[in-house]
């Protein structure tokens, strides 16, 4: 069944397996809490350009998920634990329609992985007004062997050798996800970049954007396999193919390995 909320401007992006949308029950079949009037006016938006000091960090960093991703319909609050104070918001379009992993839930409420700064931030959503979807993609970056891995179903869909964060500019380490898919035509080394939900540790800013770390290719070879690059992951194009059909919302898990 095709998802119309799962597109991207790059027409070969997979589509997420719809599993259902919130009415007035919640998406994981619980009666869902009493909505929390918040007022949005006052929240600091999660994109990839902000930074939000108190947004709560992940703590299981290099765990996997159930491939269950969500998507708000509308502008929705982050708690930073069911029924706690709201410290920020997050959008229903970024790079396209915002999907966003879940890590974690409970009666009401899911916690996702967000896009913006510091790395690792989390926040919960209750789970009113929600897309509920899930991928059965996972990708994988071992910056120590510079390998990229792509799985479907836990079957592996292929290896590659990539060029990862040079020693001063990492790729930051962790459990991120697949934020968005472009084209960028003025991108001569890359037009097509799938940027991440996580930023370099050490830059602010690079290539004219919030130092937003993305996988994209190279025409150099040579770069495939090094620490070479700002924190950004450098993959073959038979390895962008292929993650240009990974649905929005898919866990990246980049450890040292």
């Amino acid at each position: 069944m095709r998802n119309e909320r799962g597109g991207s401007s790059v027409p070969a992006l997979a589509v997420l397996v719809l599993l259902g949308v919130v009415a007035a029950i919640g998406i994981f079949g619980h009666k869902a809490s009493s909505a929390k009037t918040v007022d949005l006016s006052t929240l600091t938006a999660s994109t990839t350009a902000t930074t939000i000091p108190t947004a709560p960090l992940d703590t299981s960093p290099y765990s996997g998920t159930g491939g269950v991703v969500v998507h708000p319909r509308h502008e929705a609050a982050l708690f930073t634990s069911p029924d706690a104070d709201a410290f920020g918001k997050i959008a229903p379009t970024q790079f396209g329609p915002t999907w966003l992993p879940v890590v974690d839930q409970t009666d009401g409420w899911v916690r996702v992985l967000l896009p913006s700064k510091p790395n690792r931030s989390t926040g919960w959503l209750q789970d009113t007004d929600l897309d509920r979807a899930s991928s059965s993609y996972l990708i994988r970056v071992h910056t120590s062997s510079r390998t990229l891995e792509l799985f479907l179903d836990n079957k592996s869909l292929g290896t590659w050798k990539a060029g990862v964060g040079a020693k001063k500019t990492p790729t930051p380490p962790g459990r991120t996800f697949l934020l968005g898919s472009i084209i960028d035509h003025k991108r001569s080394a890359s037009p097509i970049v799938l940027p991440l939900g996580a930023h370099s540790p050490t830059l602010d800013t690079f290539g004219g954007g919030p130092g937003t770390v993305a996988i994209h290719g190279w025409p150099n070879p040579h770069v495939f396999g090094a620490a070479i690059s700002a924190g950004c992951v450098r993959v073959p194009k038979a390895a962008l193919a292929d993650l240009q059909k990974v649905p929005l919302g898919t866990l990246v898990l980049i450890d040292s390995k």
